[in-house]
């Protein structure tokens, strides 16, 4: 099997010392189509356009990660509005020889799309005639309200062969021509399973991540009022301080209203993160019901819950309602604390539930799709 090369803004903790830019959410994603791709009998070398965030220079390097390569060229460093764009030119310049140099005709390249070297991946499409399959997170242009970007954007998903979406809903407005595609809303990797360190008989409710008052954190927290005593509401995340504060005060709030039923429980990763949400009973996936990412984009949390065996309430926006697991899934409609709390109250915690075996379906059906597009 052949070696295919997935280009895209990339790093991880492996590389720590040198400080680059990538998201870990979807650095993540990628990591699971990675192993998606390699259980197919393909190697993968990812090509990454990360520069340091530092300001000292960082040579290139070339390192393995579960069982897939990582090149990153070299980067001057960042500091200042001149320093920053010469760092972007230099990085877009390694990157397009590199790529002029070993992308062999009508070989399969996956890229992870960006504005950033949207015209670069453009030239060397027409330049090389490889196959182009694209990752489409998000349609950007849309995101910064950029209408001259859009049309370019727009474009540019033309000359792909295929692609890789989020969402059913992202796939219909992309692909017009119907392309081969295939959709992944996140990671399916269901997780080893730890015992409870919760013993109290109370249905235990947990938001996970950022504290962002768009994702609906606050909502949920205010919440726990109106669910009582035979619930208990966890906000684990990281944010800015004023966000923070906002779910502390509301910690208060809850006390002074009478209850002890809401606690922030800090920034949790790894085994403590599983072991604490794997020691719940329900899991938030809640935002801000008009956000525009909501149309494209699928929360990662769901699938988090999801592989750790949680029931899920969810915001009822279209494209989580459309996906194939929103028959696990329990939804409200206004984004209210009042509609959080009756979501929960409709669990009927006795039904048979088994979000593992749908996680473990959807992970067979991507790495076979994954496969066709290959």
């Amino acid at each position: 099997m052949s070696a295919i090369k997935y280009i895209s803004y990339y790093d991880s903790a492996l590389n720590k010392s040198q400080n680059r830019n990538f998201v870990l959410a979807a650095t993540n994603k990628m990591d699971y189509i990675c192993s998606a791709i390699m259980k197919n009998g393909h190697t993968v070398n990812i090509i990454s356009a990360s520069g340091t965030k530092g300001k000292k220079r960082v040579k290139s390097r070339l390192y393995e990660k579960d069982g897939f390569s990582v090149r990153l060229f070299s980067s001057i460093g960042r500091g200042n509005k001149i320093k920053n764009i010469l760092d972007i030119f230099f990085l877009n310049f390694q990157l397009f020889f590199y790529l002029l140099k070993n992308i062999r005709k009508d070989e399969t390249v996956i890229v992870y799309h960006s504005l950033g070297y949207m015209n670069l991946i453009s030239l060397l499409k027409r330049i090389k005639k490889f196959k182009l399959i694209l990752e489409v997170e998000e349609i950007y242009s849309d995101v910064i309200g950029d209408k001259k970007k859009r049309v370019k954007e727009l474009r540019f998903f033309r000359i792909a062969d295929s692609f890789i979406f989020p969402t059913e809903l992202l796939n219909e407005r992309v692909n017009k021509s119907g392309k081969p595609f295939s959709i992944v809303y996140g990671t399916y990797a269901v997780e080893k399973e730890y015992s409870s360190i919760f013993s109290d008989g109370k249905i235990h409710c947990v938001y996970a991540g950022t504290l962002d008052v768009r994702k609906g954190a606050l909502t949920a927290a205010k919440s726990a009022k109106l669910l009582g005593d035979g619930y208990h509401i966890h906000i684990l995340g990281f944010g800015s301080d004023k966000d923070k504060s906002k779910i502390l005060d509301e910690v208060e709030n809850n006390k002074k209203a009478g209850f002890n039923n809401l606690t922030f429980d800090g920034l949790l990763d790894g085994e403590d993160y599983l072991k604490f949400i794997q020691s719940c009973d329900v899991g938030f996936s809640t935002q801000n019901a008009s956000a525009e990412f909501n149309e494209t984009s699928f929360p990662s949390k769901v699938l988090s819950y999801l592989s750790n065996g949680l029931r899920v309430v969810s915001i009822n926006i279209e494209s989580i309602k459309r996906s194939k697991v929103s028959g696990l899934l329990y939804f409200y409609d206004q984004d209210t604390p009042e509609s959080i709390a009756d979501a929960v109250k409709s669990i009927d915690f006795s039904s048979e539930y088994d979000s593992k075996s749908v996680i473990k379906n959807l992970d067979k059906s991507f790495t076979e799709s994954i496969s066709l597009l290959l």
